[in-house]
């Protein structure tokens, strides 16, 4: 039998979620994220314009996205709490950030050099786009880094692991629940057990209560209110 020596796509870039199931995962609007995901046109004096898409996904005819376009969508997200975000001046941010970057990356946002001296880079180039103070550069710095912790990375700097926020964003938020390409196909899952979220989600629908789901899967009634939170967004 002769061995398959095909490289193998890596799971992480692979085409995995729609943008609904993206956007229910990480809290943001649909029509936001297949903005930057898709780009979109409009009229200007009579002209129509299209801006670029700011993430470059895994299949885009059939709009679906990859664990890495996640990741770059979650750390997007950190500028929509900020401010609204500028398609066209993330764009450009994000073109200079790849000329002056070491290492070149398809998914610029999702990378650990990006975590490090890019995200400076990052930061002087798109707070010069849209006049943004030193001091406020500094606070999208905190705000970006808090996101930025929310990312597990392999030895070389990419991301493998999401702890999605399930609550609003907090520093200190706990991570009960990651995605993990490896696992559950790439679903939110009880960390520590590989449950996805929307099965402890049905259980509570059908009847069990939170220290029953506790019990059975050996974990803290906190970890389980987590991971219902994750699924059925509540407060």
């Amino acid at each position: 039998m002769t061995e398959d020596i095909r490289p193998r796509r890596d799971p992480r870039d692979a085409p995995a979620y729609t943008f609904k199931e993206a956007a229910h995962y990480l809290g943001t609007p649909r029509a936001t994220l297949r903005a930057w995901c898709l780009g979109y046109s409009y009229v200007h004096e009579g002209k129509r314009k299209t801006l670029r898409p700011v993430i470059d996904i895994a299949d885009r005819k059939q709009r679906m996205m990859s664990f890495f376009d996640l990741v770059e969508a979650h750390v997007l997200d950190a500028l929509r709490r900020r401010h609204e975000v500028s398609l066209q001046k993330v764009r450009k941010a994000l073109d200079y950030l790849s000329r002056s970057s070491a290492r070149p990356s398809r998914h610029p946002l999702a990378v650990q050099s990006f975590a490090t001296d890019g995200l400076d880079l990052f930061l002087d180039e798109y707070g010069r786009l849209i006049d943004l103070s030193r001091e406020g550069q500094l606070g999208m710095k905190q705000i970006l880094m808090t996101y930025l912790k929310r990312v597990e990375r392999d030895e070389l700097g990419d991301a493998v692991r999401l702890y999605p926020f399930t609550r609003k964003r907090d520093l200190d938020e706990p991570r009960a629940v990651v995605i993990d390409p490896q696992v559950s196909f790439g679903r939110p899952v009880l960390i520590g057990t590989g449950i996805p979220t929307a099965v402890i989600a049905d259980r509570l629908k059908a009847g069990d209560t939170i220290d029953e789901l506790a019990r059975d899967y050996g974990r803290t009634t906190g970890e389980i209110e987590e991971a219902i939170r994750c699924e059925l967004k509540v407060a």
